[in-house]
């Protein structure tokens, strides 16, 4: 099983960074890719066809990019929206106002880790191994 992370623009490398340290803590494969949903939408659209499990899409401003993966596939897409401008709030309102019929699960502002691990969740719907490192995990924020 494996993740896609995809920025919209190189200068949102802190939170995919956040990310992908959630990620390989719990052992998930990824990969990372930049692509603007406005400067390179067939990439966009190319990268969403891929055979990923989950999308985790990175954007602010507009925050275009979460809807426009979510167009090319059926599997879960997970926008996190960047404090870029308005301290993030348009980038928020953009990726969880998205058409009924297409949704986008929506983390918090510059949430990176939580975009991670809700798709850690998802993935562990179908691994036996990644929900015991989940409850580990909660177990440990317990104590």
């Amino acid at each position: 099983m494996k993740v896609l992370v995809v920025m919209g623009s190189k200068s949102d490398s802190h939170i995919a960074e956040n990310v992908t340290s959630v990620l390989d803590e719990f052992g998930v494969e990824y990969d990372v890719e930049v692509a603007s949903a406005h400067r390179n939408p067939k990439k966009v659209e190319e990268l969403a066809k891929k055979d990923y499990d989950v999308f985790i899409a990175i954007a602010g401003l507009s925050a275009a990019l979460p809807g426009v993966i979510a167009a090319h596939t059926v599997k879960p897409v997970i926008g996190v929206p960047v404090s870029a401008k308005l301290g993030g709030l348009d980038a928020l309102l953009s990726i969880a106002q998205l058409p009924p019929g297409v949704p986008v699960a929506t983390v918090g502002i510059d949430n990176g880790k939580n975009a991670a691990i809700l798709a850690v969740e998802i993935l562990a719907l179908k691994d036996e191994g990644l929900r015991k490192k989940l409850e580990e995990y909660r177990e440990r924020m317990r104590g």
